[in-house]
C-alpha cells in the first residue's frame, strides 16, 4: 500500500509546491510508483509537473481534473451526453514525470476546485475513499495542500499518513505552525481511529535574506514551537538556489535545471535521503 504524505502550513508562500514537485520527482527517479495529487485551485503544482502549456492545453480538452473527485461524477461532454460515474484512473494522468520511463503519475487541479468550499458538506472523506481504489498501485503519494483551513485540508487529513511540513525562516514563520497544531488535534480527537504524525518540519529558504540574523531568530522561534509538539525537523534544509524557481519554469528535476550547482542538488538529495527514512520508504 502507498504511503501519502501531504505538504500543508496554514501560511502561503513557503514553498510547499516546489518542494513537492521536487520529491515527486526524486521519488520517480528511484523507481517509486508515485502519485502526485494537485490539492490547491491555484494549480501550481499541475503546472510545474506538466509544463503551463501542456496544462493548458488538458483545459482546452476538458479533461477531468481532481474536481471530479468531489464531485463524484464526469459530467456529460460531446462525447458522453449523460454524466458518468467516478473512476480515478480516468482522471490520472500517466507517466507525467520527466524521464521516459516515468513512474510518477499526477491527478491535475483546476480553479474551478474552489467551488467545494462553498458547499463542503460530506466531501472530506471523498479523496480518501478514490485513493482507496488505487493505493496498491502506489509506492508513494504526494499531496500539495492549500495553504487555508477548509474542507480541502479535512480531505487531506483522510487521505494521508504522514504530514510534511515546509517552513521558510522569515518574521511570522510561525504564524502557521499553532494554526496546523490546532487543526491536526482537533482532527485526531473527532477521528481517533485514522493515524496522522507529523514527519518533520523543512526549512526552505526563500533567499540570502533568510539565512542571515532574521532567519537564525525565526528558526529558533519555530523550533520552539516543534518541541512543544514533539515535532521532528530535518537535519538538511534546503536552502536557497535561483535553480528551485528555474526548475518549476523548466518543468525539470533539480539536478536536469540548465546550470544548476552541483552542492545545491547534492543537499537537497541529502533531505531526500532524510525524508524517505522518516517515512519508512526504501527499495528492497
Amino acid at each position: 500500500m502507498a504511503v501519502v504524505v501531504s505538504l500543508i502550513n496554514m501560511k502561503g508562500g513557503v514553498g510547499k509546491t516546489t518542494l513537492a514537485a521536487q520529491l515527486a520527482h526524486a521519488a520517480d527517479k528511484k523507481g517509486f510508483r508515485t502519485l502526485a495529487i494537485d490539492l490547491d485551485p491555484q494549480a501550481n503544482l499541475s503546472q510545474s509537473l506538466l509544463t503551463p502549456e501542456q496544462y493548458a492545453k488538458h483545459l482546452r480538452n476538458k479533461k477531468p481534473t481532481i474536481v471530479q473527485i468531489f464531485d463524484q461524477y464526469f459530467p456529460s461532454t460531446g462525447e458522453y451526453t449523460s454524466p458518468r460515474p467516478l473512476d480515478i484512473k480516468e482522471i490520472t494522468i500517466k507517466k507525467a514525470g520527466y524521464w521516459s520511463g516515468s513512474k510518477l503519475d499526477l491527478i491535475p487541479s483546476r480553479l474551478e476546485l474552489s467551488r467545494t468550499l462553498k458547499n463542503p458538506t460530506g466531501k472530506e472523506r471523498r479523496l480518501a475513499k478514490a485513493l482507496s481504489r488505487v493505493a496498491d498501485e502506489y509506492e508513494l503519494v504526494i499531496i500539495d495542500c492549500a495553504p487555508t483551513e477548509s474542507i480541502l485540508t479535512d480531505a487531506a487529513y483522510f487521505a494521508s499518513r504522514y504530514i510534511l511540513i515546509p517552513v521558510k525562516p522569515e518574521f511570522l514563520a510561525t504564524i502557521g505552525l499553532p494554526l496546523l497544531a490546532r487543526s491536526i488535534q482537533e482532527f485526531e480527537f473527532e477521528n481517533s481511529d485514522h493515524e496522522l504524525d507529523i514527519c518533520g518540519i523543512i526549512f526552505v529558504h526563500s533567499s540570502k535574506y533568510s539565512e542571515g540574523p532574521e532567519g537564525r531568530q525565526s528558526i529558533k522561534e519555530v523550533k520552539a514551537e516543534a518541541s512543544k509538539h514533539g515535532w521532528h525537523i530535518f537535519q538538511t534544509p534546503v536552502r536557497y538556489s535561483a535553480s528551485y524557481a528555474k526548475a518549476a519554469r523548466e518543468g525539470t528535476p533539480l539536478e536536469n535545471t540548465s546550470n544548476v550547482h552541483y552542492y545545491v542538488t547534492a543537499e537537497f538529495n541529502k533531505f531526500v535521503e532524510e525524508f524517505f527514512t522518516r517515512i519508512s520508504l526504501s527499495k528492497s
